[in-house]
């Protein structure tokens, strides 16, 4: 809000939604401090561009006056949605009972013993579709920076599950390889017990027989077969 002798101008910039080709409006008001007649009127730096109504007229003693601005439909953004237009509203006392139509350019005419209050209002864009805000990366790595190697806040976590993984595989593969080797031992003493036990019942079937029966045959297929599977 800006404040002056006469009056009190809220608020002090010209805040439009710009969109392309769409008419943007905004307003501010005029408060009378005093019990006198304050007449006022509004410039700006490109007349065409804007429709101040009103842009000119009385404020009663201790009352409200309200002023919309129109900007009209433009085919291009400014560079930087930055504006240079601006706007000048200028005040004075003016006699008792007048009303707009008493208002002549000459009132604001700055001359010896003669107040004229001013007020500067800059213009303000603010886009209609304002981009989205971009996601904080979280610290799960799941940016595509961090999926391309660059250095994040994700990059010294990952390395470090990384590394446990290899430690917890390479702990698995070992006690495979240990009980793999475990029970290749175990199959190894088992043929040697089996061969063993055969060649006593070779020796045993030649001493009573004189020769291998067909049952004998088949058994000694079948510790074979049970050798060979348990060392493969």
């Amino acid at each position: 809000m800006s404040t002056g002798d006469f009056l009190n101008l809220h608020p002090s910039e010209l805040k439009f939604q710009f969109e392309l080709k769409k008419q943007s409006t905004c307003s501010f008001q005029l408060t009378n401090k005093t019990d006198q007649y304050i007449a006022f009127k509004v410039k700006t730096t490109n007349p065409k561009k804007y429709c101040v109504r009103p842009n000119t007229g009385v404020v009663l003693p201790s009352s409200v006056c309200n002023v919309t601005v129109t900007m009209q439909a433009q085919k291009e953004a400014p560079l930087d949605m930055q504006c240079k237009d601006k706007f000048l509203l200028q005040a004075v006392v003016a006699p008792n009972g007048a009303t707009t139509k008493d208002i002549t350019a000459d009132m604001f005419n700055k001359e010896e013993n003669k107040v004229v209050e001013e007020f500067k209002l800059r213009v303000v864009y603010i886009p209609a579709n304002p981009p989205s805000p971009v996601p904080e990366e979280s610290e799960e790595g799941s940016s595509p920076r961090a999926e391309h190697g660059s250095q994040s806040s994700a990059g010294p976590d990952f390395a470090i599950r990384s590394g446990e993984s290899r430690e917890k595989l390479s702990k698995e593969s070992l006690s495979l390889i240990s009980k793999l080797t475990d029970e290749k031992m175990a199959a190894l003493k088992l043929n040697q017990k089996l061969q063993q036990e055969l060649e006593l019942l070779r020796k045993e079937a030649v001493k009573t027989r004189g020769g291998y029966s067909m049952l004998f045959l088949m058994l000694i297929g079948l510790i074979s077969f049970v050798i060979g599977y348990l060392i493969k």
